[in-house]
């Protein structure tokens, strides 16, 4: 499965896109409501969309067309930002930094509560290429920050942060290192519901284990924590196996193990392990298991909403995750 669509709708609001094509002549004030002078449409009021900001492959860079929405859109009314592509080290000398970009603007952003880092669709780059850098500074220079979602691990680089706001957090990758899973486990997030972790395969560097997952299975250190998303592992059976005696599932309300290599050995664990009639949802999508244990998760879960699409067969001995290059 690749991505090879941009978000039309984030956070509830319509996506606004803001690329290399477009830009706005002034009206009244020429802050926020402009127009389009390629579409000739006008833009929403600043507050009332989520903003794309991106370029494309061996186009405009990507700092002018920051610096072009920071002139043109009035970003102290903006919740929310969705950065596209910027750029990548097999075409330009100097890559931008969108994460500088972003916290040397952070005092034009009072209102920022959700950002998206890399909307980024496999036509412009295959998951496993989009390069990141620190992301550690997002935190204080957004203190308010409600929702972080990122797009692609190579290179990425996360330390322990504290956050009192913070109630998303989503990495979406072919492969998430151990570091940054770990770096995840030993923050501070009191306040996080939501986590999802696409773990990968380790061929595009998801190494972290099922040790490193242990923070999240105590439900120590993140007392809100309503979802859980484990998921996109090749090592999916052995996830499912933690989970099913983890502490922390007694107190979710939705458990995403979907996207990996979970076969009848996971799932039957699962079913030995803790009850999971108490979940609103379980998400098992993309899987290898066989049409009687299908049946079998489905009998014991009478209340739950299970997702068992796309049921995977394996290529002889070669299972795969549903993300990875």
């Amino acid at each position: 499965m690749a991505i090879y669509q941009h978000l039309e709708e984030y956070v509830g609001l319509p996506v606004a896109t803001f690329n290399e094509d477009t830009g706005t002549e002034e009206e009244d004030d020429g802050r926020g409501a402009g127009t389009d002078p390629v579409s000739g449409e006008d833009f929403p009021p600043a507050g009332e969309a989520a903003w794309f900001v991106g370029t494309s492959f061996d186009e405009e860079p990507f700092g002018d067309v920051w610096a072009r929405f920071l002139e043109t859109v009035d970003t102290t009314e903006v919740t929310a930002l969705i950065i596209g592509y910027w750029g990548a080290s097999y075409e330009l000398e100097n890559v931008p930094d969108p994460v500088e970009m972003l916290t040397g603007a952070a005092a034009s952003f009072p209102k920022l509560r959700s950002l998206f880092l890399g909307d980024i669709t496999g036509e412009e780059a295959e998951i496993s290429w989009i390069e990141h850098g620190d992301i550690t500074p997002l935190f204080a220079a957004f203190p308010d920050l409600e929702r972080l979602e990122v797009r692609g691990a190579q290179e990425l680089v996360l330390d322990p942060v504290k956050s009192d706001k913070l109630k998303v957090l989503r990495f979406e990758s072919g492969g998430l290192p151990a570091r940054i899973v770990r770096a995840v486990g030993a923050s501070e997030l009191p306040n996080l519901e939501h986590l999802d972790l696409w773990l990968g395969e380790a061929n595009y560097g998801g190494d972290a284990t099922v040790a490193d997952l242990a923070p999240f299975l105590s439900g120590e250190r993140l007392p809100a924590l309503r979802h859980l998303g484990l998921e996109d592992s090749e090592i999916q059976d052995e996830v499912a196996a933690a989970v099913a005696g983890a502490p922390v599932v007694a107190r979710l309300e939705s458990l995403s193990l979907a996207m990996g290599i979970l076969t009848d050995r996971g799932a039957e664990a699962l079913l030995a392990g803790q009850p999971l009639t108490h979940l609103r949802k379980l998400d098992l999508h993309h899987h290898f298991l066989s049409d009687a244990m299908i049946e079998r998760v489905r009998a014991a879960l009478p209340g739950v909403e299970v997702d068992l699409d796309d049921q995977e067969k394996p290529d002889g001995d070669w299972h795969y995750i549903a993300v990875s290059e």
